[in-house]
């Protein structure tokens, strides 16, 4: 199965530079505004450039545009550049996509470049003699076209496979959740999602979700799909500890068990690689350390790539998460650095000392002077 085996960005976001290699699994470490979302963000531009309803013009929009999206550290070269790199273990470079862009003099995001290359080879290269002659065309990717896409089709649907869900509780307890939204990322359609799912597939999945939630829930006997006579879809549980008969519905849920749901689902739901944010958030300690583990076993079996960002030291206290699946953001004058644990030889001799990788790495991203928090209020 394919992943994601590289980056290289320039100008994006909190990165005035990034070239990292990356793992099946990956774990993005750093303080509160290093850009662990947006490094995230990378990869859901790519998804919204192949999209249904979205395209190049769409995905800058979302984002506010190009002037929202350049490094504030851009200078002289302020193109805004990503290249990603996605192959196998076996063949790390099977494809390569390139796009660099910027806007025009009325601020409409224009292509300086895009790039296709199969085995290092280029099948595709813009601008072309087209685009030289109507400068039109550089408002849209090929990569987004159906027509035009048709030799690396197989990158176009590999981007559509991206999954990125950080589930809002707030959000999916709202009975006119589903209203005008489609494929939310924070889930405000995450029950239609479910509800849509074809049922031999959904009652798997909630099958094998129901088993982990018992994990972190114990008391919890039974879990379902239901909906009510307005058809909107509920999921609905059942305690050991209630009286008899007695259903909760989500709105009733803890925030735990609702981010622990959708965290599940997107690691089960599809074939892509997934991208998951904090997912330790309103979790017990003692979930969180196994959380690894669990990504480890899904990977055995389905082979999805999984980035994940991450402030917690109980999560990365797994002695099976390697060296180059750990990358730290640095924030720097000039933008924030993105290196594996691997390159720091004081992380290695730590480790070698006995140190876990959570006391190893996480000291490193410190905000400095923290301590003076305690001083708020004097």
């Amino acid at each position: 199965m394919f992943r994601f085996t590289h980056i290289r960005l320039e100008n994006w976001r909190n990165f005035a530079e990034v070239d990292v290699d990356l793992q099946r699994r990956g774990f993005l470490i750093g303080p509160n505004a290093s850009g662990k979302s947006n490094l995230l963000d990378v990869f859901r531009f790519l998804y919204d450039l192949v999209s249904v309803g979205g395209g190049f013009q769409e995905a800058v929009r979302k984002r506010s545009g190009v002037s929202s999206i350049r490094c504030l550290a851009a200078r002289r070269y302020s193109d805004i550049a990503m290249c990603v790199h996605i192959g196998s273990d076996e063949n790390v470079s099977a494809w390569e996509y390139e796009l660099r862009f910027n806007q025009d003099n009325l601020g409409r995001p224009t292509i300086k470049l895009e790039r296709v290359a199969r085995q290092g080879s280029d099948i595709l290269l813009r601008p072309d003699d087209q685009d030289n002659v109507d400068s039109d065309r550089l408002k849209q990717t090929y990569i987004e076209q159906v027509y035009a896409n048709q030799p690396f089709r197989e990158v176009a649907n590999f981007f559509s496979s991206i999954r990125y869900l950080h589930i809002v509780p707030q959000l999916i307890r709202d009975p006119d959740r589903s209203i005008r939204r489609h494929d939310d990322p924070f889930g405000g359609d995450f029950l239609e999602q479910i509800a849509g799912t074809p049922d031999k597939t959904r009652n798997f999945q909630l099958k094998h979700i129901v088993f982990a939630l018992r994990v972190a829930v114990p008391q919890l006997e039974e879990f379902e799909l239901w909906r009510d006579n307005r058809g909107t879809p509920h999921l609905r549980g059942r305690n050991s500890h209630w009286r008899k008969g007695a259903w909760q519905t989500e709105d009733q849920f803890s925030d735990g068990t609702l981010r622990l749901l959708g965290l599940l689902w997107a690691a089960l739901n599809g074939s892509g690689p997934v991208l998951l944010e904090e997912p330790e958030l309103s979790l017990h300690p003692e979930v969180i350390r196994f959380i690894p583990q669990m990504f480890a076993r899904i990977q055995r079996q389905s082979g999805r790539q999984m980035l994940i960002s991450t402030h917690s030291s109980d999560l990365l206290r797994d002695e099976g998460i390697g060296l180059d699946e750990a990358l730290l953001l640095l924030p720097r004058t000039e933008g924030t650095s993105v290196c594996p644990a691997s390159s720091f030889s004081e992380i290695k001799s730590l480790l070698e000392g006995g140190m876990s990788l959570a006391d190893a790495v996480i000291p490193r991203t410190r905000p400095e002077h923290v301590e003076q928090l305690t001083l708020f209020g004097e």
